[in-house]
């Protein structure tokens, strides 16, 4: 591990502070339960011109999603700064957030295809350029961490993180899909007045804000795990060195 910049090692602190905070989770519990009670209590169930309960899931679909991306990127500056520096924490970072962003993406998918069953009749439809965009970002994440399963050491490191960069070109790619090209089932809606997709604002952004807290607790949770089977790592090799040194009388 190269020395940490002054700039780096306040970055990495103010995280760690972050990530062992009891704030954290108490903010996650009190803003799900917010969340709960709004789309239950206040949330529209009319999407799409059909009044259904099922419509509620669109608004942890939504929140998934957007949690998702936010851990990729994440996963990618992490990719980006380890390349740079050598610093562990970076690695640890990129990972933890790859694993929380794939349970995401794969959270993602399977609430977009129970909502579309009752919506659109239809648990997966290959036409529709979101849905296809999505999975394949899907796979590019699973190949990630499949890497990463190879081992610890420093080059599979190198090479999970350059491959965490190249495929982060998929998560923006997703997102303007259904501006590049025509959807069958996702419409746009940001800045489309016309889109059938009427949600009530409040709970969204509720929604949105509970799922991003959830993933920063995950987050640290698997960053902290992290740093201790490091530690155990090289306490184990330590001993292992002293126990096959040459014993003083030989």
């Amino acid at each position: 591990m190269s020395t940490l910049t002054r700039a780096e090692v306040t970055a990495v602190a103010t995280l760690r502070r972050l990530f062992r905070t009891r704030a954290l989770t108490y903010l996650t519990l009190l803003v799900g339960v917010a969340s709960l009670g709004s789309i239950f209590g206040i949330a529209s169930d009319a999407m799409y011109g059909v009044s259904h309960p099922i419509n509620l899931i669109a608004y942890w679909h939504i929140g998934l999603a957007t949690a998702a991306a936010g851990a990729l990127t994440v996963t990618f500056l992490g990719c980006v700064l380890y390349l740079l520096t050598e610093t562990d924490f970076w690695e640890f970072l990129a990972h933890a957030s790859g694993e929380v962003g794939f349970l995401f993406v794969t959270l993602t998918l399977v609430t977009g295809s129970v909502w579309g069953r009752v919506i659109w009749n239809s648990w997966w439809e290959w036409t529709d350029i979101r849905l296809v965009t999505f999975l394949i970002v899907w796979f590019i994440y699973a190949g990630y961490l499949l890497i990463y399963s190879a081992g610890g050491a420093n080059r599979v490191a190198r090479l999970a993180s350059a491959y965490g960069i190249v495929g982060f070109v998929t998560v923006p790619l997703s997102y303007v899909s259904t501006r590049l090209w025509t959807p069958t089932f996702h419409e746009t809606t940001v800045g489309n007045p016309d889109t059938q997709a009427t949600v009530t604002v409040p709970a969204l952004l509720l929604s949105v804000v509970a799922m991003g807290l959830l993933y920063l607790l995950l987050l640290a949770s698997r960053v902290r795990v992290r740093e201790l089977e490091s530690r155990l790592t090289s306490v184990r090799r330590a001993a292992a060195d002293r126990a096959a040194e040459p014993s003083g009388g030989e």
